[in-house]
């Protein structure tokens, strides 16, 4: 179960003036996020209520804390003397139709400020605004808006005591073998690509995006698996990753992709065993992944393992 709210998160506090350019005060639309900020923001995303469980901001969010434009970064912030508050902030990332938004706020007065904030920069028609588990803030104010979900995105966990995990069963003349960085990048960018089409994020990744993960603290090759052919051409492959930063360390399915035409192998479920053995030999005890809500074929593997409904993330759209 999800821990109540109990009351607006702590706020992070800034010292010194603030140099931004005005949107609305006490909003402003900063250009490049200044160090002291992003480690604002993400101190006031971590005290988020439900944090632990269902952060504010997603991982793709805290890592464009760095980026320029086009992203964009909407700060709420209020001045006593020498001293700014932190209350709130918001970030727009445009796409081929639509702009993401994300935010992290004390209330959600805050949240709803800054998304009508979000709507005088471009077209509210083009907002998709994500709301991270069921006590978020940025859903109170995309409903108190009248804004109407378009796209849910499932949290599922298990107890990986719980699961039987024979053998991967493989095809033959397939093996699993552990990502190699350096080598690797460019054929999962192109099986990832062609497995994620359909998908509006994860299909569209780039080397850097991959970059940015294979540099962060959590990375680790042994837990990025690969179904390869004996001739090196790669099938599908299955990355895992471990959380430390919960209160107690679990493991999460991070991506399990294959390669259109390897369907029909059963690689889906054997690299997904595979990956779950791996974090099960880690000494974790819970795993997590994510999954689309309509995607059945996706959800009729996991949930045939064990998995169970968590937490949703719900995407808004302009009604």
């Amino acid at each position: 179960m999800l821990p109540s709210r109990t009351g607006p998160a702590p706020r992070a506090r800034l010292s010194g003036p603030a140099n931004l350019a005005r949107v609305t005060a006490p909003i402003s639309d900063v250009a490049v996020l200044s160090p002291e900020l992003v480690a604002a923001i993400s101190t006031l995303a971590r005290q988020s209520p439900d944090a632990a469980d269902t952060p504010p901001l997603s991982e793709q969010a805290l890592l464009r804390l760095t980026a320029g434009p086009p992203v964009r970064h909407l700060v709420y912030q209020q001045a006593y003397q020498e001293e700014s508050t932190l209350l709130g902030y918001a970030q727009l990332e445009p796409g081929e139709h639509t702009c993401s938004v994300e935010l992290v706020a004390t209330d959600p007065l805050v949240a709803t400020e800054l998304l009508e904030a979000a709507g005088r920069l471009v077209d509210p028609a083009s907002l998709r605004l994500w709301a991270h588990g069921r006590n978020s803030v940025a859903a109170q104010a995309g409903m108190q808006a009248g804004w109407q979900p378009v796209r849910t995105l499932l949290q599922l966990r298990v107890s990986l005591d719980e699961l039987e995990l024979g053998e991967p069963r493989l095809p033959d003349g397939v093996s699993i073998r552990p990502f190699r960085p350096g080598f690797d990048e460019q054929a999962w960018l192109a099986v990832n690509a062609r497995a994620f089409a359909a998908h509006p994020e994860q299909g569209r990744w780039t080397l850097a995006d991959l970059e940015d993960r294979l540099a962060a603290p959590w990375f680790d090759s042994a837990g990025f698996l690969l179904a390869v052919r004996a001739d090196g051409q790669l099938l599908g492959y299955h990355w895992t990753k471990v959380h430390t930063e919960t209160p107690e360390p679990m493991g999460e399915v991070y991506v399990l992709g294959v390669d259109p035409d390897a369907q029909g192998l059963s690689l889906g479920r054997a690299l997904l065993v595979a990956g779950l053995r791996y974090l099960r030999e880690r000494d974790l005890g819970t795993v997590l992944l994510y999954v689309e809500a309509d995607n059945t074929p996706a959800r009729a593997l996991y949930e045939g393992l064990g998995f169970t409904v968590f937490a949703r993330d719900i995407q808004f759209a302009a009604g």
